[in-house]
């Protein structure tokens, strides 16, 4: 079976000269290797043939035979890592609470332990006939998200 943690050296050799970063790793038990890969840019088509044709060149297919797909995270995938969330910093996301509770709004901050996102949230003030809506940021954990998306409207 490919050694995961040598395609993750590959991998993060290969990216240290560019803006795009490792997102997610896999090695199947039938030798598939799946390489997911994200830039604050975008990731091109170019950027992916490229690693794709640096794994393989380190890899002997005479010693094991593997599959490879390397590709970029899309659009409208969960967020993996803390680099997404700070990528995303200013953009409306979606995140879905493991207690099932769903919020939309601005995600306002990321570090090492958590997310802060802005919600409106509709409230009555005294004396008034019409609620209003007022902004209110929320911490979570990353132990709290099940998952956290780029929101898309159009």
């Amino acid at each position: 079976m490919v050694d995961k943690d040598f395609i993750k050296s590959l991998v993060e050799e290969r990216l240290k000269s560019s803006d795009s970063f490792p997102v997610d790793i896999s090695v199947s038990p039938d030798n598939l290797i799946s390489v997911e890969i994200d830039n604050d840019h975008g990731v091109s088509i170019d950027e992916c043939v490229v690693l794709s044709r640096y794994i393989e060149e380190n890899l002997d297919r005479e010693k094991e035979d593997f599959e490879l797909e390397v590709g970029s995270s899309g659009v409208t995938s969960p967020f993996k890592i803390v680099r997404q969330y700070i990528k995303n910093l200013g953009n409306e996301v979606e995140m879905l609470l493991k207690n099932g509770t769903k919020l939309t709004g601005i995600l306002k901050n990321a570090d090492d332990h958590c997310a802060v996102i802005t919600v409106g949230k509709k409230i009555k003030p005294d004396g008034s006939k019409r609620r209003t809506t007022v902004e209110e940021d929320q911490t979570y954990s990353y132990d709290e998200i099940k998952h956290t998306k780029y929101l898309i409207r159009f």
